[in-house]
């Protein structure tokens, strides 16, 4: 009996790959470079499976060229915001992701670009790596504390919660949330978090702001200038959820005009393409999405794809399956 045929669109890491070729007749990207709309065609044309990342437009045109052997689309991240879920599934496709196994890593990124920002480390390293600094004295580069400060996270699943457990239990900051749902009890306790009715209020009152909504339309922009205008002049934003959750250009004036003090970004609207007046600010910290970059946690994420892919062949039901 012949092995399913699968497509990965990028390079995995080794780890997981050499396990596709012995499980699979498997097609790798051995250049990692980005498929193309007509390539990702070809793949749903001649594979069983099509393995793509957060990065892979998979539109509806793509998915519906007439003559798909694909009947699964395994996605390589925790966002799905990638592929065009209700074509996916008006064409039969079963979509699958990765959660839970990069909780930690991102949350500890998004602890990271607080610090970041806070402490305006990035200004810091950009003075050395000029040769610009000319030594310790009393008024260069002060920031702000952050133990004891106030946090607001948008949206509370596991990521935001994990990152509420680093700052309230790290660095006793106060925690405020703003969620469609009410989380369990026990978590709301463990963290002495209060839930925000509106994300105007939580606004308001943090000195830290990060975002964990999910992207697509219903978030797209959902920080824009006017609600930039509602943060304090000290507080920082940061975002590891999305690029489109952010209004880039109200992000950069807000910057520039000193609405706030800082930003701490992982994910940018149209990347790997970043709006340069971004790059002329000095009081942001900019990271090329990193979030789950930790050999651990790729890892994972590529043997929870080859777990959802494995149960399908094989007539079961994917843990992770969204549609």
């Amino acid at each position: 009996m012949s092995k399913p045929k699968v497509i990965v669109t990028r390079k995995w890491p080794a780890e997981v790959e050499a396990q596709l070729k012995a499980l699979y007749d498997v097609q790798l990207n051995e250049s990692d470079i980005p498929m193309t709309a007509d390539e990702l065609k070809k793949a749903l044309l001649t594979a069983d499976a099509l393995l793509s990342t957060v990065t892979d437009s998979i539109t509806a045109d793509i998915l519906n060229v007439e003559g798909k052997r694909a009947k699964i689309i395994g996605n390589f991240g925790v966002g799905y915001n990638n592929i065009d879920i209700n074509t996916a599934k008006a064409q039969g496709l079963l979509v699958t992701n990765t959660p839970h196994v990069l909780t930690d890593c991102t949350a500890d990124i998004a602890m990271l670009l607080l610090l970041m920002s806070a402490r305006r480390a990035a200004e810091g390293e950009r003075l050395i790596r000029h040769q610009q600094w000319t030594g310790w004295k009393p008024t260069q580069l002060i920031g702000q504390k952050v133990t004891g400060k106030t946090l607001g996270l948008i949206g509370f699943g596991r990521i935001a919660q994990a990152m509420a457990k680093k700052a309230h239990h790290g660095f006793g900051m106060k925690i405020l949330f703003y969620a469609p749902s009410q989380p369990p009890q026990n978590i709301i306790d463990d963290l002495q978090a209060t839930r925000c009715e509106t994300i105007e209020e939580l606004l308001s009152e943090a000195n830290f702001v990060s975002l964990h909504c999910p992207g697509g339309e219903a978030t797209r922009h959902l920080i824009n200038e006017q609600r930039l205008k509602l943060m304090r002049p000290s507080a920082h934003l940061i975002n590891t959820a999305r690029g489109d959750v952010v209004d880039s250009k109200a992000l950069i004036k807000a910057l520039k005009e000193g609405w706030i003090a800082g930003a701490g970004l992982d994910v940018f609207e149209g990347e790997p393409n970043i709006d340069p007046g971004f790059l002329a600010l000095d009081n942001i910290a900019l990271l090329p999405h990193l979030g789950s970059a930790t050999e651990e946690t790729r890892i994972a994420m590529g043997n929870r794809v080859l777990a959802n892919i494995a149960a399908f062949f094989t007539g079961e039901e994917p843990e992770d399956r969204v549609v």
